[in-house]
């Protein structure tokens, strides 16, 4: 008796670990930016005629509203943004952009070892970012709602806003504007010198952004879009003030599993180093705009 005991005792064992090595997910997020701080300062440049603002704004629906599939299992996920062709005349400029704004690569989040790769195309280099999972400070706020008929909770945290993440940037204000050309005017009448200006002066960024995510314990894996994780379940949708990324659809062990691994090419960088030469480059490539009447520093490439 005891032998038939321990025999089944065995095989179930096995049968749950190899369940949940083979258990696999499928999710596809719609990520949406809100445009309506740059739609009114287009709104209100009267160099622009109606018919390029309209242009503008469908450049711009196309960078900030994109779709991406995660790939995931009980340890590792993988993030890419759904493939579509470029349309004429949005090549590296868009490519750049994407990158910019969440899109481009593929995203490989391991959850067991807490760390992180993504490959990223900047101005016709290819960068490899490794390294460690950010450890959000969850708090679980104790509200709960419907997702595509799964149960969520909702959970928010606070992080330092990212000078590399387009989507975080704000037109500045037309007073701070004002305020900032007259301190800049009253230093260069005190010490006969031009204060350097910034890619980043024209431009208002916050220090610190507030995430509300919903996760549901249904599918109870510590994943999420993007770099989010950490919570007992899967992340349905997240939301930081100005982009929201909401899941559309889930398929649970799909019939074709895909292969999630780390992307291996590019110049491997640490996610510090690539965001100070994102900012490098971004300040170079404004410095080439001025000087050349803002013409040509598109043609600008990263040096080898």
């Amino acid at each position: 008796m005891k032998k038939i005991f321990f025999s089944v005792s065995l095989m179930l064992t096995f049968i749950v670990s190899h369940a949940q090595k083979d258990f696999q997910g499928m999710a596809v997020y719609e990520s949406k930016t809100s445009t309506s701080d740059f739609k009114s300062q287009i709104s209100g440049n009267r160099d622009i005629t109606p018919e390029m603002q309209k242009n503008i704004e469908e450049r711009m629906k196309k960078m900030f509203e994109k779709t991406f599939i995660l790939n995931f299992d009980k340890q590792a996920s993988i993030y890419k943004e759904e493939e579509k062709l470029d349309a004429p005349g949005q090549g590296g400029g868009m490519r750049m952009m994407s990158s910019m704004m969440g899109g481009g690569g593929t995203y490989y989040k391991n959850v067991k070892d807490k760390s992180y790769a993504v490959d990223k195309e900047f101005m016709g280099k290819e960068f490899l970012i490794k390294d460690s999972l950010t450890t959000y400070k969850w708090k679980m706020e104790g509200e709960t709602r419907q997702i595509g008929g799964y149960t969520c909770y909702k959970a928010t945290a606070v992080i330092p806003a990212s000078k590399t993440d387009f989507r975080n940037f704000r037109p500045k204000k037309e007073e701070d504007k004002k305020a900032e050309e007259k301190k800049a005017e009253e230093a260069k009448a005190a010490d006969g010198k031009a204060k350097p200006t910034s890619f980043f002066d024209e431009l208002d960024m916050p220090k610190e952004i507030t995430i509300t995510a919903w996760y549901t314990t249904d599918i109870p894996v510590n994943q999420g879009p993007e770099g989010y994780w950490g919570l007992p379940g899967l992340i349905l949708e997240v939301n930081d003030g100005k982009t929201t990324i909401l899941c559309s659809k889930i398929v649970l062990n799909p019939k074709d599993k895909a292969e999630i691994k780390a992307p291996n090419n590019g110049k491997v960088i640490s996610q510090k180093d690539y965001d100070e030469t994102i900012i490098k480059k971004m300040e170079e490539f404004r410095s080439m705009n001025q000087g050349q009447g803002g013409r040509g520093g598109m043609q600008m490439r990263m040096g080898r």
